[in-house]
């Protein structure tokens, strides 16, 4: 017999953290569920590209480097635009490897498959579209707290955001031991 405790024990597999990360959030239509598809913006898979090679030339290979970074900062911009990354709002979250909970003056139901458009701000920043359902909403005085599971979300997402957890409890960790 499954008690109330034992369901928020389960739930609580992943480490969570309170932190801030840019934050879109948008309803999935019944037609939509069975196409989605969470995945990482092509932007984080830049910084991942090796650096050329040296050339004998110090002079050529330092100008042919600095082109190489300016041409990846252009593409980076553009596939920000292009997924809608660049003007995400900067927002609280509670987040972990199983879901997230943030304010939203929205109040979606129970059930409700929400798109998040995230940009993680780490060192490189991973940008990514994931998808969740709503499994909690509680009101607060003039908005809504919503809380979800991550679907359709496989372990390369998840360990990006795991990632995140980790560095954002070391840098408190840090702070408060300074």
């Amino acid at each position: 017999m499954s008690t109330e405790l034992d369901q928020y024990v389960g739930m609580r597999e992943f480490a969570r953290v309170d932190g801030h990360i840019y934050l879109d959030v948008r309803q999935i239509t019944p037609e939509e569920r069975p196409d989605i598809q969470s995945r990482i913006s092509a932007q984080a898979f830049l910084p991942l590209m090796h650096a050329l090679p040296d050339h004998e030339d110090k002079v050529l290979s330092d100008w042919l480097n600095q082109l190489n970074t300016k041409l990846d900062t252009i593409l980076n911009l553009l596939t920000y635009e292009k997924d809608g990354i660049h003007a995400l709002p900067f927002v609280k979250t509670n987040i972990s490897g199983g879901g997230m909970s943030f304010a939203s003056t929205r109040p979606y139901a129970e059930g409700d498959i929400l798109e998040l458009k995230m940009l993680l701000p780490m060192q490189p920043p991973v940008a990514m579209i994931t998808y969740g359902e709503v499994t909690t909403v509680e009101k607060t005085d003039d908005s809504f707290t919503i809380g979800l599971i991550f679907t359709a979300i496989d372990e390369e997402l998840r360990d990006e955001i795991i990632r995140f957890v980790f560095k954002t409890q070391r840098d408190m960790l840090r702070e408060k031991h300074k």
